[in-house]
């Protein structure tokens, strides 16, 4: 029995260890109860974390600082590679309104935990903590501990204070979102079915996702061209996945010739689809779909990494089979294909053509979910390379007393979002599948807070009951709830559908709990889409906002 009791008291790599892995399994199940709907999910290893601390629990200092930042790295990244592809698309329409209101959340939250600083004489470090636990945000934890170990001496030895301050703060932070949430739907009298019709609706009327028609052929401009030259008339994508005539249904090539009372199976971009009713002809109540013919169609996986980067037009599956790929799956969204259109590893596509082509399409393409679950480290860790450097990066701002880096968190995040974004350099493919991405990314944020947990625990009773651990509560209590519940209020009364005020509220906390939450008001997409909008330029907001803070009131 001695050498198990020195396993558990003697420091060293099998020890620090150990205690990772206690804090993190205790933490999940701390996180899984819920409290009438909600529960703290992996946030429950930062309290296992610092109950191991407070019950002397300590790990070897270095093993402690790789574990920690390499966490959080992990976690940032894995973000990154999920927003990616949806990053710039996210400013459309009111994603720019939506953006500034988060922005302002983040903004003004900052600038409450500089004047509770001045007013009251919170030392910088103690309130660095504060903010970022009040905001819910680990990622600007890390970068003001990063900041303050970088100046080095008294400050870096400070850093355990800071993630007490963030422990502190933390609770109220997530209780603040959701209290918001239902103070508006109070305060305003909101009734969640009738903001779900409204959503619903002003979806359907701006929806950008293809248009699947029948349309019988009535105009006789139309008659004697061809498929091809339809398509020109057309501003977007169309494609002619089926053709009835003369009660028999077939695939039509480029070259084949319309006539009057034919009827297309077509799908088209959304915004286009008005144009071809009155180009075309009326909208039949037959659906070609439903007629008995050689043809069918199929939902296909790109998992062969020699399709992967190849456009529509290279791959020629139109040319080359009775067949054609009529639309696109990727990263949430939904689109018509253009023949300059590349396909990526993980697209799902939906093939319509002879049933004879099938096999021989599926097989190309890939179709394996063995194949797409292969892991593809490589984009890992030349991300993470690249983002260390480009986190590293000094950059000089008016009136700061030393330059700001995006550091360890806001490196990696950058890159990856880039890497999501673009998909691939060359016959590079940064492709990684949702449930290794997912992996990747609950490895890291566990580490990470049952990290901060651990060297956090020892001094946090001690700083409740005899210290300003009181006070903290009540300054991160002001820095959550002032910001979130005056810009959600604003959001209201500029007509925001309650729904995207909860998703967006919640991203600007960039708070999975109160997302969580706020899915449970209503069934609908709204509360993820505006989470999902605001979530990357937020995280950008917080990292950068804690090293400023930090350095310009040191």
């Amino acid at each position: 029995m001695e050498w198990i009791i020195k396993l558990f008291s003697q420091q060293g790599t099998a020890h620090s260890v150990l205690l990772l892995c206690l804090a993190v399994f205790a933490g999940i199940y701390i996180g899984k109860p819920k409290i009438k709907g909600i529960n703290i999910g992996i946030a429950g290893v930062l309290f296992s974390g610092l109950a191991i601390g407070h019950f002397g629990g300590t790990i070897d200092h270095k093993v402690m600082h790789f574990a920690k930042e390499f966490g959080l790295i992990l976690f940032v990244f894995s973000i990154g590679l999920e927003v990616g592809p949806r990053f710039f698309s996210t400013f459309k329409r009111e994603g720019v309104g939506i953006n500034l209101l988060a922005a302002s959340i983040v903004i003004s939250g900052v600038l409450i935990a500089a004047a509770i600083h001045f007013l009251f004489n919170v030392p910088v470090v103690e309130m660095a903590g504060v903010l970022c636990g009040a905001v819910t945000n680990t990622p600007s934890l890390g970068a003001a501990q990063q900041v303050l170990m970088d100046q080095g001496g008294e400050l870096a030895a400070q850093v355990p204070t800071t993630g007490m301050g963030y422990a502190v703060a933390y609770p109220f932070g997530i209780m603040g979102i959701i209290l918001t949430m239902l103070l508006v739907r109070m305060f305003f009298k909101i009734k969640t079915d009738k903001e779900l019709e409204a959503y619903d609706a002003q979806q359907a009327e701006y929806s950008s996702a293809p248009e699947a028609l029948n349309l019988e052929v009535t105009n006789p401009n139309v008659e004697g061209k061809t498929i091809a030259q339809l398509k020109e008339l057309v501003v977007g994508e169309m494609i002619v996945s089926r053709l009835l005539r003369d009660k028999g249904v077939m695939f039509p090539g480029e070259d084949e010739v319309v006539r009057l009372g034919d009827i297309l199976r077509v799908v088209v971009d959304a915004d286009a689809a008005d144009t071809l009713r009155l180009t075309v002809g009326d909208v039949s109540k037959v659906d070609v779909r439903r007629i008995d013919g050689p043809l069918a169609m199929k939902q296909m996986m790109v998992t062969n990494k020699a399709v992967a980067g190849k456009s529509i037009r290279q791959l020629n599956v139109y040319g080359r089979y009775s067949a054609n790929i009529t639309r696109i799956y990727r990263s949430g969204l939904e689109f018509v294909p253009g023949k300059d259109t590349k396909l990526e590893m993980g697209d799902r596509v939906r093939v319509v053509g002879e049933t004879k082509s099938m096999t021989l399409i599926a097989d190309e393409l890939g179709n394996s979910n063995a194949q797409l679950n292969h892991p593809n480290i490589f984009p890992i860790f030349i991300g993470v390379f690249l983002g260390v450097i480009v986190g590293s990066i000094p950059i000089a701002f008016p009136g700061l007393p030393a330059p700001v880096k995006l550091g360890l968190a806001g490196g990696p995040l950058l890159v990856a979002i880039l890497m999501g974004h673009f998909g691939r350099i060359g016959k590079v493919n940064f492709f990684i599948p949702t449930a290794p991405n997912l992996m990747l990314r609950e490895t890291g944020i566990a580490l990470f807070l049952a990290c901060v947990g651990i060297s956090s625990g020892g001094n946090l009773i001690s700083s409740i009951v005899e210290g300003d651990g009181l006070s903290w509560m009540g300054y991160g209590a002001a820095i959550t709830f002032i910001p979130i519940f005056l810009v959600a209020m604003i959001a209201r009364f500029l007509n925001y559908n309650y729904l995207t005020i909860c998703g967006f509220v919640a991203g600007s906390m960039t708070d999975p709990p109160a997302l969580g939450f706020a899915n449970t008001i209503a069934d609908s997409q709204a509360q993820n889409t505006a989470y999902a909008a605001v979530y990357p330029l937020v995280m950008f907001l917080r990292v950068l906002s804690a090293q400023i803070f930090v350095l310009l009131l040191l």
